[in-house]
């Protein structure tokens, strides 16, 4: 007959026991409700990436690789599928908000990191954050309500819709995020490099631009890029400013087309099975492809371990 102590003493061990195996099973279950989770986005990422590549590329049965990249004839009710036009306004679009919006974005970042007193930047910062969360489609109804008759009036162009209206949306759009994705790069940057710069006898424009911007370079880079991946696959406030005509607009002023634009305008006036439709999920398919490689310069960028 085992004494009371020892009789406390099992049971106390028994509860220990009892607590660790639930405790056990509670994490096994939580890491594999996770594996499951992750699994399922690689597998719903990968399954995209497949459908709509494997239903892009039913676009060449009937339209050659070189018409479809280098003709600027879009007119599928005469069979021709020239994307040429839509690919070069996406670049030139992006490469114009990248002109617009970095320039302002690094400034905003590096004000508010190293110039703006502690109250402004309580302000600044969730400022910039709501800017973030406000839909595409309200910078779009703003643009084409304010932006295109104010283009209108000091141009003196009929229309006022293009590459110009549609960079500037864009720029509103993207330039919250990456002047905050730069201010928080700008703030990483350990602090003793400054006070080492400053114990030399540089000025503090000769720190920012010396010291602070070269080591933050790889989260500006980012920033930008990121921003960029934002501005190419941006659809509503594009539709609303650019005028949506297969046409180049390299003037700025005249009406064009980009690949998200285009897509959205006809991709409900086709049937599933033609043509026309596995061109559209073509252009879906380059898209995909322009932010996937966007995406592998943002990793190489990272230094390894960060």
């Amino acid at each position: 007959m085992a004494l009371p102590a020892e009789h406390v003493r099992i049971q106390h061990e028994q509860t220990k026991t009892k607590q660790w195996r639930i405790k056990y099973m509670k994490n096994n279950a939580f890491r594999y409700a996770c594996l499951v989770s992750a699994l399922s986005l690689g597998v719903a990422l990968f399954s995209i990436v497949i459908f709509i590549s494997q239903t892009g590329f039913l676009v060449f049965k009937d339209v050659s690789w070189k018409e479809f990249f280098f003709s600027a004839t879009w007119e599928p009710f005469e069979e021709k599928y020239g994307a040429a036009v839509f690919i070069a306004g996406t670049l030139y679009l992006t490469f114009l908000t990248l002109i617009m919006c970095t320039p302002i974005a690094l400034a905003i970042a590096i004000f508010i990191a190293e110039m703006a007193p502690n109250w402004l930047k309580n302000i600044m910062r969730p400022m910039l954050d709501l800017l973030v969360g406000i839909p595409s489609i309200v910078y779009g109804f703003l643009g084409l309500t304010i932006l295109i008759p104010f283009i209108r009036e000091t141009t003196g162009t009929l229309v006022g819709d293009g590459f110009f209206a549609a960079a500037l949306v864009l720029t509103m759009m993207v330039l919250p995020t990456v002047a905050r994705i730069s201010d928080d790069a700008i703030c990483a940057v350990p602090q003793h490099l400054r006070e080492a710069g400053y114990a030399l006898g540089s000025t503090k424009l000769q720190v920012i631009t010396r010291i602070v911007l070269p080591a933050a370079r790889p989260g500006i880079l980012t920033a930008i890029i990121l921003g960029m991946t934002r501005a190419i696959g941006e659809t509503m406030a594009v539709v609303m400013v650019i005028g949506n005509t297969a046409q180049f607009g390299w003037d700025l002023l005249t009406p064009t087309s980009v690949l998200t634009s285009n897509i959205v305008m006809q991709i409900t006036n086709v049937q599933f099975d033609s043509t026309w439709n596995y061109a559209l999920y073509m252009m879906a398919f380059l898209l995909l492809f322009i932010s996937l490689v966007l995406i592998i310069i943002i990793r190489q960028l990272r230094p390894k371990g960060e």
